[in-house]
């Protein structure tokens, strides 16, 4: 597969082309996991190009570096330039943007005192569970891989190494021909997808798990809740045993890439009638309504790009 990189990236203060943005192969995130990271889209809108929740994804990034006591040597609203910068400087019209800190080349241990390198990519990203999923909806399957347990890797942050149990929950969702796996948490109840949230539909009401539920407490997720309620839709936050993902009357899972995916089956067994349902569409429309005028932003979520 022949990949076509933007041709310019930001890293450690700086615009520069692709292929100059290297760290060492010593360096400590590539060894240990010790990186932090967010995705975030910008959207084209009546009002130009804006970035959704920039700030918001901004400030978790700060808040996944502070559980692992990593220092991030430039202020947030840096940050937040280089995300601009990046995105002009690759003529982007919309963009899938990744910030990014991580432990560079320093000591070899564990514990190394080790200076952080920070870079933002943007790129083109269209639909993450592929073309048509949004509309036609996907094919999960429960993994057999389950979420790390409380006090040992912390899910609210999002770093590096707690995707290596995504990776593990996806390839075999993938090998074993489904769309996506779902994770349960160490208490064997529902936990989230390989790198997204879920939402489970019971008459007309949104069903999400909580984040004691070994899960990133997803910016859409928020998103979600806050649009469903102020639209008259109702959201409970609950434990979700594994069997109610075979009895809602409809399901989706949701995050920065994934968006707002429809889940169609689940283990082979359908969910509701098989097909996305009216609940999801609306909640689709009311988020998608953000970017093309259809919904009011009375949260400040759009930021200039």
């Amino acid at each position: 597969m022949t990949h076509h990189y933007p041709p310019h990236i930001w890293h450690n203060g700086a615009i520069k082309p692709w292929a100059e943005a290297t760290t060492h192969v010593m360096a400590h995130a590539i060894h240990y996991g010790s990186s932090v990271f967010e995705g975030i889209r910008s959207y084209p809108t009546p009002d130009g190009q804006k970035i959704f929740r920039l700030t918001d994804h901004l400030k978790r990034l700060y808040a996944s570096a502070k559980i692992y006591d990593l220092h991030i040597p430039y202020a947030i609203e840096e940050i937040a330039m280089a995300c601009r910068h990046v995105i002009a400087a690759n003529k982007l019209d919309r963009s899938y943007l990744r910030p990014f800190a991580f432990r560079g080349l320093g000591g070899f241990g564990l514990s190394a005192e080790c200076p952080t390198e920070v870079s933002v990519a943007a790129w083109h990203m269209g639909p993450y569970l592929g073309a048509g999923a949004l509309e036609a909806g996907i094919d999960a399957c429960v993994s057999s891989w389950q979420r790390f347990a409380p006090n040992t890797i912390p899910a609210g942050a999002k770093a590096g190494g707690n995707y290596l149990s995504g990776q593990l929950i996806a390839r075999e969702a993938r090998r074993l021909g489904f769309g996506e796996g779902i994770a349960l948490a160490a208490n064997g109840l529902l936990s989230e997808g390989a790198g997204e949230n879920l939402f489970l539909i019971f008459d007309g009401a949104l069903h999400t798990t909580p984040v004691s539920a070994a899960l990133l407490n997803g910016i859409t997720r928020n998103s979600i809740i806050t649009l469903a309620r102020t639209n008259g839709i109702e959201v409970v936050e609950r434990d979700i045993p594994r069997e109610y993902l075979y009895l809602c009357d409809e399901l989706f899972m949701c995050g920065t890439a994934a968006e707002i995916t429809p889940i169609r089956s689940v283990d082979g067994k359908p969910v509701g009638t098989g097909k996305p349902g009216p609940v999801t569409a609306r909640v689709q429309e009311l988020f998608f309504g953000l970017f093309d005028g259809r919904t009011r932003d009375d949260w400040g979520w759009l930021e200039a790009c």
